[in-house]
């Protein structure tokens, strides 16, 4: 049994330490075989957990919220993987904020396994290894993988690609409530929630968000998103909040939207491989790494234009395929 083999082994049996050593050989960018592996390994144990994405803006509550939510299915006995992506320190990579200790009173919960994500830079509010950190937890048996994004604003819809329903918390009192209702974000929230709905302005930007939601193609009162009122710090309206989201993922279950979602994940995995593997052969075919000095030369002296240099070199390598 190989050293991979070993280790998905372990992850099967929920053992802590491999699930951790395993997300680390991951976000680990410099042995793609052993990750390639790792992954292959654990495919067929995947499918079985429920996916939630949390986002939202800054100071919108999402981690007091989501240390709200973790209690409660906790008390139905149910498990819980959180991904926390944080932005990445400048200096070590590494995630600055650690949302592990925002939710210190589950830290010692055999239950919880929370994972602060650096995001290394990547866009959509996620981190790019995140996705196959998904299918750790999940062979590890944890009933809910919970991913907390960023909270950077519009660029935050990667998540809906990655969780079979997104939460989006939106909070009254930053300034201008109508920027967190511009195009792009509220079309990723299946479920949105008003938190600190004791702060004034919270039922106004209730109505805002049920006005644009009902201008929103194909919405119909059966379609429109839920729009619930929490209040995290006091403890507030987290137990009906919960009763949406089990209706809604009951709902999705039972009308094939989210066998749909899963199936669109899959496709969506599959190009990026294939996209990422093509990149790579032909950036070792090309040696690009070597060759580009020379080439932003001769385009920088107008010896051959950007298109035709690289349509040349993409020829070549095509040509050494076969393709052409």
């Amino acid at each position: 049994m190989t050293i991979v083999q070993k280790l998905a082994q372990q992850v099967l049996q929920q053992n802590t330490r491999a699930i951790a050593r395993s997300i680390s050989l991951i976000e680990n960018e410099t042995d793609s075989a052993q990750k390639e592996s790792l992954l292959d390994a654990l495919h067929s144990y995947c499918g079985r957990a429920v996916v939630w994405g949390i986002t939202g803006p800054p100071g919108a509550g999402k981690s007091s919220l989501l240390d709200r939510f973790i209690g409660r299915l906790r008390r139905l006995n149910k498990t819980v993987a959180v991904i926390a992506v944080d932005p990445s320190s400048p200096f070590s990579g590494g995630a600055i904020l650690g949302d592990r200790l925002r939710m210190q009173k589950h830290a010692t919960d055999d239950g919880v396994f929370i994972r602060s994500m650096a995001s290394r830079g990547h866009l959509g509010g996620v981190a790019g290894a995140t996705a196959d950190a998904i299918k750790v937890f999940d062979t590890a048996g944890f009933d809910f993988v919970i991913i907390e994004t960023i909270g950077v604003g519009q660029t935050e819809i990667e998540v809906m690609e990655l969780a079979d329903l997104v939460l989006l918390v939106l909070v009254p009192g930053l300034g201008d409530e109508i920027q967190a209702l511009k195009a792009g974000v509220m079309e990723i929230g299946d479920i949105f929630i008003i938190n600190k709905k004791d702060l004034d302005g919270a039922n106004r930007l209730k109505r805002e968000v049920e006005y644009v939601l009902g201008l929103q193609e194909n919405c119909t009162a059966k379609s429109t998103p839920p729009v619930c009122m929490t209040s995290a710090t006091r403890d507030e309206g987290i137990d009906d909040t919960l009763s949406v989201i089990t209706d809604y993922l009951e709902k999705i279950r039972g009308n094939g939207q989210l066998a749909a979602r899963r199936k669109d994940r899959i496709e969506k995995e599959l190009r990026h491989i294939a996209s990422a593997k093509i990149m790579a052969s032909a950036e070792h075919f090309l040696n690009i790494d070597s060759r580009l000095d020379s080439w932003v030369e001769d385009v920088f002296h107008k010896k051959v234009s950007p298109y035709k240099l690289l349509n040349r070199k993409i020829g070549e390598f095509l040509k050494e395929l076969h393709w052409q």
